[in-house]
């Protein structure tokens, strides 16, 4: 079983939709990604997805994600492990990372193909995190 670090992680009641209701708002930010043909437009929706699918399990499992430097990190770790899927982990970083230069660096440079890659994997995470839900 999965710990989570009261650090990063709060043990709440939530209303019994409130996953669903998190999963919906990581299907449309993938619709979003899925309709652009910019490449930031489709890294940027993407990558919100994929920390909003890792929400949509924590809370699940009954924990709320708190706000705090590092959370991000937390959210992809549970995640990957939840779904006993490392390359979760390796991939969301990666693009958590790439996020980060372009939001406190510099601008980045995304490629289409990259995109797509992102975009291709974290459907398939929304597959089973849906499955999960």
């Amino acid at each position: 079983m999965i710990h989570f670090d009261e650090n990063y992680f709060q043990k709440i009641n939530f209303d019994k939709e409130y996953p669903s209701q998190v999963f919906n708002s990581a299907l449309r930010n993938l619709e979003i990604a899925r309709k652009s043909n910019i490449p930031e437009v489709i890294f940027k929706f993407s990558y919100d997805a994929l920390i909003k699918l890792g929400i949509t399990l924590i809370a699940k499992q009954g924990f709320r994600v708190k706000s705090v430097t590092g959370h991000h990190v937390k959210i992809l770790s549970a995640l990957s492990e939840l779904l006993g899927n490392h390359d979760i982990e390796v991939m969301g970083n990666h693009m958590r990372q790439k996020r980060n230069l372009d939001l406190y660096e510099a601008d980045i440079e995304v490629t289409e193909k990259e995109c797509k890659e992102y975009l291709c994997f974290i459907e398939t995470i929304q597959e089973k995190v849906r499955h999960l839900i």
